[in-house]
């Protein structure tokens, strides 16, 4: 049973205002208040002068548990929103995996599920660990992007991307933060650019986020009361307000606090979120969460996981 060793991220420390954006993409100070009032965002993670591989570098460097086990990694999985992420011929997955001594994995990154490759990338990495039969042999998630394009710095009328990064350790199995089970749920009609598809999957997202969220419940042979807390992607508040009330869960129990602060930090979200709960005792043994995300862009994903803490 898939379960995560140990997590570790990296924010800038920069706060930039989402006013900032409103020349570039032509937003009134109507829609600027509604981002603010109604979606409660506010500011967003930026390094102006620092590269994904910045990125990548800070959050491995505050992964303490991947000292010294360097070459039980097997795997590295860079998931990201958006298939290129930077020019070509840069590879900071390969640059990093040799500069902190990791040349023993295997390095590739995945994007078919955009915001939500995250999961995917978690599912994916027990599968592989588990194919392999070694009980000691370790993947490594490792989530960021730069926000280098005018659509990887804002979803239109959703949200805006911030910068940042997350390293996640994995076993095949483990005694602790286990996952219980993985529901993804596929809907290839909104395949297409993000601005031709943003109001349709706005419209469809609560319903739909909700329906994974329910379904990897009950696969897990739970229901909504025995889970502890949700740890979610950082989208904005209302949509959280919405599947919410749709699963019938306490929104004080998702938590959302990095929504006005970070933004979305693309695939990173989860396990910021998840490192903010540990570190503020929301989590004790035995507590099963559930961890969400959706992504859209060519086609939509809505996924969720159940672990037990």
């Amino acid at each position: 049973m898939t379960a995560l060793v140990a997590v570790a991220s990296y924010l800038p420390g920069e706060q930039v205002p989402i006013e900032t954006f409103a020349p570039k993409f032509g937003l009134t100070d109507m829609q600027i208040k509604v981002f603010r009032r109604y979606h409660k965002l506010g500011n967003v993670r930026r390094d102006p002068q620092g590269t994904l591989m910045d990125l990548l570098r800070g959050a491995l460097s505050r992964l303490d548990a991947l000292k010294g086990q360097e070459h039980l990694v097997r795997y590295v999985i860079h998931p990201r929103t958006f298939p290129v992420v930077v020019p070509f011929p840069m590879n900071p997955v390969h640059e990093v995996c040799q500069e902190f001594g990791l040349t023993n994995a295997e390095a590739f990154a995945i994007s078919h599920q955009a915001c939500s490759s995250g999961l995917q990338a978690l599912d994916l990495a027990g599968r592989l660990l588990s194919a392999d039969g070694d009980p000691d042999a370790m993947a490594l998630v490792l989530a960021g992007e730069k926000a280098f394009t005018g659509e990887s710095q804002m979803i239109p009328e959703t949200s805006f991307f911030g910068e940042g990064a997350s390293a996640c350790l994995v076993r095949d199995t483990g005694p602790r933060d286990r996952m219980l089970s993985y529901a993804a749920m596929l809907r290839g009609e909104f395949d297409g650019e993000l601005e031709e598809v943003a109001g349709e999957f706005q419209s469809a997202y609560a319903d739909s986020l909700a329906d994974a969220v329910l379904a990897a419940i009950a696969e897990a042979g739970l229901s909504v009361e025995d889970i502890r807390i949700v740890l979610p992607h950082n989208v904005n508040v209302v949509a959280w307000q919405r599947v919410s009330r749709r699963i019938k869960f306490p929104l004080d129990r998702v938590i959302l606090e990095h929504v006005a602060t970070n933004g979305h930090v693309f695939c990173a979200d989860a396990f910021i979120n998840y490192q903010t709960a540990v570190a503020g005792g929301m989590l004790t043994p035995g507590d099963r969460y559930v961890v969400a995300a959706a992504g859209a862009g060519r086609g939509a994903t809505f996924s969720a996981m159940v672990f037990e803490h």
